[in-house]
């Protein structure tokens, strides 16, 4: 009878530590979204979730901030606290999202979480990003320029982008993803046509997306003047807007005429501008550089000018030239002289060379792009003008 009434304590002990056992702390998450814009006023219903029903009521703060978007012009700035009831695994919140039918950049804007009760929250904010679908943006055709002449020289040859489609006479299209991502373990795909390559209003848009085409997760544009355009010695200049954010790659560039050949990088290569994009240096720093081969080794020579703080080279047109010459190739942005080379004895910059303008998603040098990089990114071309 002692022993049974034994058993029975035991059991009963067991079972009260079984209901006073802590109850676990549950994880809070939310996705990044990514939304059209839209032409009207309208509200968007934001989802918080928890890793499993509540234990327990959870409670968390919330607040809007915009990163380039704007707060009361694109969204309505909202600051909250939300709770999830015990036994609940979903709260939610809404959000007033301004659409409208101006044509402009995508947009983004953060959620951020803290003060958490009875949860815990690994990542403390979501990126709600506005896709643009209002059609291109504006063009502002604003910044530094260059004459159509200089003293000495004449015009030879000058691309104005001013027909209604791409001169396919001086132009043609690289497509693909290129072998090993171009040889930069690059992410993009070029595309052919006008889905990452147009002309409008007198400029060459080149676009790079975020979309997945062909296994690739962004698509963008390479046209070259390859067996088309090509030369040797002169003034080279370029105008354009360029693009911005972590992981981004601009590119106006030439390769000499026996690239298919010699191969690279005995065929030369001139990088009249390269920019790697990222917030601060990266977005207002562009490069100059040659490349070529050194009794079969790669050899290169690399220069670099930058904006003032607070600046960078998307924010209007500026002119990247060069000019080249038997002896030296000497780099130039805004006729400012940055860079130079002597290539007397040189022997891959003393032949006619082509034009290649792209812009590259991630790769070996710019990197992965970051939380913060906005997709579409364009590169605008008003003209290349070669004076000889």
């Amino acid at each position: 009878m002692r022993k049974a009434l034994q058993i029975t304590v035991v059991l009963l002990w067991g079972l009260a530590n079984l209901g006073c056992e802590a109850p676990t702390t549950p994880r809070l998450s939310a996705s990044n979204l990514e939304i059209d814009e839209g032409h009207n006023t309208h509200t968007l219903d934001f989802y918080v979730y928890l890793s499993e029903a509540a234990p327990r009521p959870v409670t968390v703060d919330y607040q809007t901030s915009g990163v380039n978007a704007t707060e009361g012009e694109d969204f309505e700035s909202i600051q909250g606290t939300l709770e999830i009831p015990k036994g609940e695994s979903v709260g939610v919140f809404t959000i007033t999202i301004y659409g409208d039918e101006d044509s402009e950049n995508t947009e983004s804007f953060w959620i951020s979480f803290s003060n958490p009760s009875n949860a815990v929250i690994p990542e403390p904010y979501a990126q709600i990003v506005l896709i643009n679908d209002d059609g291109a943006p504006p063009i502002d055709g604003s910044g530094f320029s260059t004459p159509n002449s200089y003293p000495g020289m004449s015009l030879v040859w000058e691309e104005e982008f001013d027909d209604a489609q791409l001169n396919l006479q001086d132009w043609s299209y690289e497509t693909g993803t290129g072998s090993w991502g171009w040889g930069n373990n690059e992410s993009q795909c070029y595309r052919s046509g006008t889905n990452n390559a147009e002309l409008d209003q007198g400029y060459l848009r080149i676009t790079a997306k975020q979309e997945t085409y062909l296994g690739a997760p962004f698509t963008s544009a390479r046209i070259t003047s390859k067996e088309k355009q090509s030369f040797q010695y002169g003034r080279i200049d370029i105008r354009a807007k360029l693009p911005y954010g972590q992981g981004i790659w601009p590119a106006l560039w030439m390769l000499g005429d026996d690239y298919s050949t010699a191969g690279w990088p005995s065929c030369g290569e001139i990088d009249i501008m390269e920019l790697i994009g990222g917030e601060g240096y990266n977005d207002r720093t562009v490069y100059g550089t040659a490349h070529w081969s050194n009794n079969g080794s790669h050899a290169e020579y690399s220069g670099n000018t930058s904006l003032s703080n607070g600046e960078k080279f998307n924010d209007e047109f500026h002119v990247f030239s060069i000019v080249w010459n038997s002896n030296s190739i000497k780099w130039y942005v805004d006729n400012s002289l940055y860079h130079t080379l002597n290539i007397a004895n040189l022997s891959a910059f003393h032949q006619k060379f082509f034009f290649i303008l792209n812009i590259a998603v991630e790769g070996n040098w710019p990197g992965p792009i970051g939380p913060s990089t906005q997709f579409p990114q364009y590169m605008l071309v008003d003209y290349i003008r070669v004076f000889q």
